[in-house]
């Protein structure tokens, strides 16, 4: 086993539209039968474990729902009681965060199941006299 120091810690979060649930997500995550700790969340799940392990264990969940499974980086690991708020009796910092991104994440789940093609038109400088003509509009 490798040092405390060479493991990493992801958030799995399920989006508004996931086709499984948080305790389906648990589930499948210890059915991979990997070595890792593993957490049930609000969102989802935390997974804790040597990064090579912890990225199998994305690559095979995000499997599942590609366009509906999110994971983000967690500086602490599961428990660790400088962020846990069975410990600290408060929502733990990052957390009012991760609810604005939450928000978003609908339009995050459409936009990777029906990607569509953009393309920006650059803007064009208008001319001295055209902007005067403007200017002139406005302060009537």
């Amino acid at each position: 086993m490798s040092p405390e120091n060479d493991k990493v810690t992801r958030m799995i979060i399920l989006g508004p539209k996931a086709q499984l649930s948080q305790s389906e997500l648990l589930g499948k995550l210890h059915m991979l039968e990997l070595p890792l700790t593993i957490k049930s969340t609000c969102y989802g799940a935390v997974i804790h474990g040597d990064d090579k392990i912890v990225q199998d264990a994305i690559t095979k969940i995000r499997d599942l729902d590609p366009s509906n499974i999110f994971t983000k980086d967690r500086g602490f690991a599961p428990g660790d009681p400088r962020r846990c708020r069975a410990k600290r009796g408060a929502a733990r910092e990052g957390f009012h965060q991760l609810e604005k991104e939450y928000e978003l994440l609908e339009y995050v789940c459409d936009a990777l199941k029906d990607p569509k093609k953009v393309s920006l038109e650059e803007s064009k400088k208008i001319s001295l006299d055209e902007f005067r003509k403007i200017v002139q509009e406005c302060e009537k």
